[in-house]
């Protein structure tokens, strides 16, 4: 009881500290968000690219790079405005949050205005209208025709978009399936979890032409079926907005819309070649950081681990005490929460405009330090007393007992724990793609949404996963296997 008294206060201490020192700088209500970007001499702009044709990635003689309508219309602003442009390619449910932290600037990445965004965001003058299409199974094509058969049946959208809230206002007692990603809500109504799914017209289209197997429901029809696309912007920015609204007009006036509609349909086509040779540096990309990140994330939390072992194995009560909050407190709470603390809270506490990559890299070794910590305890607890007492009877201090005599021997014990842990570390490092961190998962994400096929870089990237950590494995068997012989 007492163990957790404690951990609840360090935790109120944590957030109330938040609450005081949160920096004003990056509320936009302080500062026309344009000043910050004009001082930058950047503009980072926020979406989610598995949206073709808004926005997607794509390989251009062997190197990845973004296209589609909205990548179009951000160069287009950042041209106009004389800025240098960085794309953020981020989930698009953690976009809002981005935006409010100060991670981003601006968000065009097919986003409709809504009564709960504006609450949060301003938005531009719309710059395109969409229709809003239901699609299904072609084999299903004679049991659903219109909306009324969906009523009770498993519907697919992508999570907080206005699809989503079709869906639930307009299909009668619809189950509504709200994924992250739209590849992902394709794949769930190619394998038969949901009946069907509303999406955006253009985007249906693009799936539709590589995936043969769907179609569209023709006869449904939506309330809201019309859907303004506009980009949002931190509150109360009016110079920005005004930027904004400025290249929109031109885009609308020059009618370049058709121009950057066939820019993305050309690119949609350009790859060629086998599926390796398209998409295989993506996958690459992806396992060099992934192997960078869980070797960050282990070494150094192995050292911080090592260092909340001695504090919790210390005769100071305070120590103890820090340590054990330190460590309940991060085994306590998700992995995915602490990914996201780390990387809005060095922005909206710290002020730090850190990159995904490094933030993803703290949260990993912070996550591992606790667990390790954990283990090289353990594997000090089981060394023999008599160990620690022959070595002080010799006159060596505890610093020297503890480096000479004890930690040589835990080190044995905890090898295969270690092990284990790095394993771990390599699948966990998964979740770090939320924030867009370019590792497996992430570029298996993005394959989905650039060749249209929502199963096999899934695949691929379980096979990938596996080569990582079985190699791995046998090289901790290797090692232990050497440790052994001094038996």
């Amino acid at each position: 009881m007492k163990q957790i008294l404690k951990v609840i206060t360090v935790f109120s201490f944590l957030i109330s500290t938040l609450i005081i020192y949160i920096n004003p700088e990056v509320n936009a209500s302080e500062k026309d968000q344009w000043h910050k970007i004009k001082e930058r001499g950047e503009l980072r702009v926020g979406l989610s690219a598995d949206y073709a044709p808004y926005e997607f990635e794509h390989n251009v003689n062997g190197k990845s790079k973004y296209a589609g309508i909205d990548i179009d219309i951000a160069k287009k602003i950042a041209k106009d405005n004389h800025l240098k442009l960085k794309i953020v390619n981020m989930q698009f449910d953690s976009l809002l949050g981005a935006i409010q932290t100060g991670k981003i600037d601006i968000i065009i990445s097919g986003m409709t205005p809504t009564p709960e965004r504006l609450k949060e965001v301003d938005f531009s003058k719309p710059y395109m209208t969409v229709d809003q299409k239901m699609i299904i199974k072609k084999s299903e094509a004679d049991r659903f025709k219109t909306i009324e058969d969906f009523a009770n049946k498993k519907i697919g959208v992508q999570k907080q978009t206005q699809q989503e809230k079709i869906a639930q206002t307009e299909i009668d007692n619809a189950q509504i399936q709200s994924l992250t990603r739209v590849p992902e809500v394709i794949m769930s109504l190619k394998s038969g979890k949901v009946n069907g799914m509303v999406i955006e017209g253009p985007v249906a289209e693009a799936y539709l032409k590589q995936n043969k197997d769907l179609t569209f429901a023709n006869d449904v029809k939506f309330n809201e079926g019309k859907k303004e696309t506009a980009i949002a912007l931190p509150k109360n920015s009016p110079m920005l907005m005004d930027k904004l609204n400025t290249s929109i007009k031109d885009v609308k006036n020059k009618n370049l819309l058709e121009d950057y509609k066939a820019s993305a349909a050309d690119a949609m086509q350009k790859d060629d070649g086998n599926f390796f040779t398209k998409y295989g540096s993506f996958f690459l990309k992806g396992i060099k950081n992934t192997i960078l990140i869980s070797i960050v994330g282990v070494v150094l939390g192995a050292v911080f681990g090592a260092f909340i072992a001695l504090l919790k194995l210390s005769k100071v009560k305070i120590l103890r005490w820090i340590a054990s909050a330190y460590i309940e407190f991060l085994r306590g709470t998700p992995l995915l929460v602490q990914v996201f603390l780390v990387y809005f809270g060095t922005t909206a506490v710290l002020g730090l405009d850190i990159s995904a990559l490094i933030c993803g890299m703290i949260a990993l070794v912070i996550n591992c330090s606790a667990y390790i910590a954990e283990i090289i305890r353990a594997g000090i607890n089981a060394v023999d007393k008599g160990q620690t007492e022959a070595a002080r009877s010799l006159g060596l201090t505890y610093g020297q007992t503890m480096k000479s005599v004890i930690l040589p021997q835990a080190v044995k014990n905890i090898l295969p724990a270690l092990g284990n842990e790095f394993v771990t570390v390599i699948k966990e490092s998964s979740i770090v793609s939320v924030i867009g961190v370019s590792e497996i998962m992430f570029n298996a994400q993005v394959v989905q949404g650039a060749s249209f096929d929502p199963f096999t870089p899934l695949i691929v990237a379980a096979i990938l996963y596996f080569i990582l950590t079985f190699t791995l494995s046998r090289v901790m068997y290797f090692f232990e296997g050497r440790l052994k012989v001094s038996d």
